[in-house]
């Protein structure tokens, strides 16, 4: 026996049902136990040339530097504002939940000035705001906005902020890590310049990898850049010189092949079921969802008429302990929700349906067994009056 105790690697299956990430399709999981390859081999050269087609599909842009990062969605976010953003750059930066704050932090990280469009938690930045900012500020370098606010539930309108964007000079960049193959995005005929996402979640691959798109405006400007990038793994310059082809692949870093492989199968599922039925199936069975939330007298969090589809915030009722019912779900029904982040901590649930994750029998379970819990918890509602809600709502 070695010296060190360790236990034998069993994993419980769950259904994934947070906010990421998703459970993923057999052929991705079988996917990643296809046999290793150097990361400059000629074949692995083909799959990294397939998974740039792809992603262009999903984005719906024929933006030549569009490729996964190989880390996480974060580092998309880091990529994104320090390639674009030096000391003394001005930003709008809408911050209307936790991930618009880290936009903030990583923004002053580059050493710009930022300048926040805050809106409540769970409401959208409105159009008006970011007009005004524009109008008051000196040159501005960047516009930011989180499309899919992971924290609140909230989606972002986009093409109003994309117009202002381009009146007033400014690139647009969009977090849009949960929205990316659930929620209709389409980069180049709104107009954005910078989008990055995450692997984990619409796009139901393993986390590890965050998908990038820049347009020609966008790296126009990094050319024109009088300060070194501050990250050398995130220099989508040197980035650049590995995935596009142009007169030989040049190494930067040892990628993830076996990543790569899921991330290849996962995005040919969404290209066999067609991103638009992929949107659509999204929409259904968040409808539905949220219709049996509201039918057991639980409130939903994010603004009316700006509510995502993919994952769905409902306020946790008074008297009902947030932890234990998280828990109980994991325990009792191997389901995981999340809990709430940052001012919403302890506040909301966070019930995701994101990819693979994103089907009839999940929204049925998860309703289902929220129902028995809550009363168990002395909080009543009509029996079955969730999953009714939810079945009627998918019938129409």
């Amino acid at each position: 026996m070695p010296a060190v105790p360790y236990q034998e690697l069993k994993p419980p299956q769950r259904v994934l049902l947070g906010p990421g990430p998703s459970n993923v399709h057999p052929r991705v999981q079988q996917a990643m136990a296809a046999p290793l390859l150097g990361h400059l081999d000629p074949y692995f050269l083909t799959v990294m040339d397939d998974i740039m087609s792809l992603l262009r599909y999903l984005f719906q842009t024929s933006n030549q530097l569009t490729f996964p990062i190989s880390a996480t969605g974060s580092a998309g976010m880091e990529a994104g504002l320090c390639n674009f953003l030096e000391p003394g750059d001005v930003a709008l930066i809408g911050v209307n939940g936790y991930f618009g704050e880290r936009l903030v932090t990583v923004a002053q990280r580059c050493g710009a000035e930022v300048i926040r469009l805050d809106a409540e938690w769970g409401h959208i930045v409105e159009a008006e705001a970011i007009e005004d900012a524009f109008k008051k500020q000196r040159k501005v370098k960047l516009l930011a906005l989180v499309h899919a606010e992971t924290s609140t539930g909230v989606l972002q309108p986009l093409i109003e902020a994309s117009r202002l964007a381009r009146q007033h000079g400014a690139l647009l960049l969009v977090d849009a890590v949960t929205s990316l193959g659930g929620h209709e995005l389409a980069i180049d005929d709104w107009g954005i310049d910078i989008c990055y996402s995450g692997s984990q979640k619409c796009i139901s691959c393993p986390p590890g990898l965050s998908p990038i798109t820049v347009n020609q405006k966008a790296m126009d400007t990094l050319k024109k850049r009088t300060s070194p990038i501050a990250s050398f793994y995130l220099d989508l310059s040197l980035l650049a010189k590995y995935w596009i082809a142009e007169g030989g692949r040049v190494y930067h870093h040892t990628a993830p092949a076996c990543l790569f492989y899921a991330f290849h199968e996962a995005l040919a599922l969404i290209a066999e079921e067609g991103l638009k039925a992929r949107i659509q199936r999204h929409a259904r069975y968040g409808a539905a969802l949220q219709a049996g939330l509201e039918a057991m007298g639980l409130t939903l969090h994010a603004q009316p008429g700006h509510r995502l589809n993919t994952l769905t915030t409902v306020r946790i009722p008074d008297g009902v302990d947030d932890a234990r019912i998280r828990q109980r779900l994991l325990s009792d029904y191997s389901i995981e929700i999340g809990g709430g982040l940052g001012t919403l901590k302890g506040k909301v649930w966070r019930i995701g349906l994101m990819g693979y994750s994103s089907s009839e029998q999940n929204v049925l379970l998860v309703l289902s067994a929220l129902e028995k819990l809550l009363a168990e918890e002395g909080y009543r509602t009509k029996t079955g009056a969730g999953v009714g809600a939810a079945v009627r709502s998918l019938r129409s």
